[in-house]
């Protein structure tokens, strides 16, 4: 049988101090309390670890052993005991991240480095992945978690709001309508509009050409040859805009810039989770809320 740690421990105390009355005050313990866990402990192992008589103690050859192999056996337990304690609490692992392309100039990479911040033992990978392709992969365990804009369908997941977001125009700085504050919706529905593809974000695409369903004429739409183009090259036309939440300032080529539109409705972020969640799902939930609140992600 092995013996207990805590009698072990006890034992390491007594081997600094060789003596029963100092070791049983510097642990807390009685005298005749200590003298049993090491009978008990010599009892255990089948050997004696200590010679004892009115004046000292001393360690036999196999207390000499056990006292030089011991704390370092300790510390390994701690080690494990803490590592369990960690995986229990969702601060251990590894944690696979899908992303929409639209989030990931600035929502996700502030997510991870709060996710990674102070847990060391917690790995995250991000990688984008196609809008609607995130939720199934959630629900199917490819991933642990998906960030994506709109509230996207899917079965067998969680969707928590992570973020709010007012909805804008991207324009050339030299566009007409970019000298003003606000834009009317009608106003913008004047030039023509870039949508992101609706096989690439059904629930956005519909969001955002449905704010101009009401404006007569109506509206120029069309989509990008590229289903993201970071380098936004269609709008230094001076003409065309770009409907888009005011995450677009986050990652603005030089030459653009983003206007709100008066009166339309935000956008959303969500946090999609499986149903049945783990203590790292609870971590991730916890670490995403607290952020939102300390980003103001999600004004009243």
């Amino acid at each position: 049988m092995a013996p207990d740690t805590v009698s072990l421990r006890y034992f390491l105390v007594l081997a600094q101090e060789l003596n029963f009355t100092r070791a049983a005050a510097r642990i807390g313990i009685a005298q005749p309390a200590l003298s049993a866990r090491m009978r008990r402990l010599e009892a255990q192992l089948g050997t004696a670890l200590l010679v004892r008589n009115t004046r000292s103690v001393q360690l036999t050859t196999a207390g000499a052993v056990l006292a030089e192999a011991a704390p370092p056996a300790l510390a390994a337990l701690d080690r494990a005991w803490d590592a369990a304690r960690s995986a229990a609490a969702g601060e251990l692992g590894t944690l696979r991240i899908g992303y929409s392309l639209s989030t990931g100039a600035e929502t996700v990479p502030a997510l991870v480095d709060r996710l990674m911040r102070g847990h060391s033992g917690l790995e995250v990978s991000a990688a984008p992945m196609a809008t609607p392709e995130i939720s199934p992969a959630v629900a199917d365990g490819r991933i642990d978690a998906g960030i994506t804009r709109g509230e996207q369908p899917g079965r067998g997941v969680r969707r928590y709001l992570l973020r709010r977001l007012r909805v804008g125009v991207q324009l050339a700085q030299h566009h007409p309508l970019a000298e003003q504050t606000e834009i009317e919706i009608a106003d913008a529905a004047a030039y023509p509009l870039r949508l992101p593809d609706r096989a690439a974000n059904p629930v956005i695409h519909d969001q955002l050409s449905a704010l101009f369903q009401d404006t007569r004429p109506h509206p120029r739409f069309h989509t990008s040859a590229v289903s993201f183009d970071m380098s936004q090259r269609d709008l230094y036309d001076g003409v065309t805009l770009a409907p888009a939440g005011e995450a677009a300032l986050a990652a603005q080529p030089a030459g653009l810039t983003w206007r709100p539109l008066r009166g339309a409705p935000s956008l959303t972020i969500h946090l999609v989770l499986p149903r049945e969640q783990s203590p790292l799902h609870h971590r991730i939930r916890v670490v995403a809320k607290a952020l939102a609140h300390e980003l103001d992600w999600l004004p009243n």
